[in-house]
């Protein structure tokens, strides 16, 4: 795929908003556009999660009810390529069950995933659609959320059901968690790519941002 000059909306939670970059600027999408000359637009809201939830959120923290499929409408009418990356808060801190690939509800996980790709689909049927699968974090193992909901899958359960429901519409797979090159369990991973755990800095930035535009030139 030839990426110069194409239109780019990416679609996120708070590593889309740029969480772990030392500015905005840094940034995996401003960076990715700045390395392909793409026009890059990015709506990145800060913990949120690609199904909704069934517990109100507290206050404060209303805006994590935004739910990756309740901003499709909102989205530019117009676009080349859709990049949604997510998944990392359904199993750090969700409490929608994980469900199974028949679902097409969003009162699962497997649902939300079916009717976010179906939204976007409709809106966008002549882009790309690309999907990026959550990074290594530490603690995704845990059995038990931050939320305090018993998890019925590690975090790699949520990777396989982003792969399996992207798979049921043929949309292309960046697997993030397979071939990032970050794992912030590994001591000097972590302090040169994801010092909290979870958010990458600009050196993970523009990791993520590497690998996709290699992924993307291969389309």
């Amino acid at each position: 795929m030839e990426l110069k000059n194409k239109t780019f909306l990416f679609l996120g939670d708070s590593i889309t908003e740029g969480w772990g970059a030392s500015c905005l600027e840094n940034a995996y999408w401003n960076v990715f556009g700045r390395n392909t000359g793409a026009r890059v637009w990015a709506d990145g809201i800060a913990g949120t999660r690609i199904a909704p939830q069934y517990t109100p959120e507290p206050e404060g923290f209303e805006s994590f009810a935004r739910y990756f499929g309740s901003r499709v409408a909102a989205m530019p009418d117009e676009a080349d390529v859709v990049v949604v990356f997510g998944g990392t808060n359904d199993y750090g801190h969700g409490d929608a069950p994980l469900g199974t690939l028949a679902d097409r509800e969003e009162t699962t996980f497997y649902g939300a995933c079916h009717c976010l790709c179906v939204k976007l689909l409709e809106k966008y049927p002549h882009a790309e659609i690309v999907l990026m699968t959550p990074l290594h974090r530490c603690n995704e193992n845990d059995p038990i959320n931050g939320r305090g909901v018993r998890n019925v899958t590690n975090l790699k359960g949520y990777v396989e059901a982003i792969r399996e429901v992207a798979e049921y519409y043929g949309l292309p797979v960046l697997n993030l968690y397979a071939i990032s090159g970050i794992q912030p369990e590994v001591p000097v991973i972590r302090e040169n790519f994801m010092p909290d755990g979870l958010h990458p800095n600009d050196a993970g930035h523009a990791r993520v941002a590497s690998r996709l535009e290699g992924f993307l030139r291969t389309l």
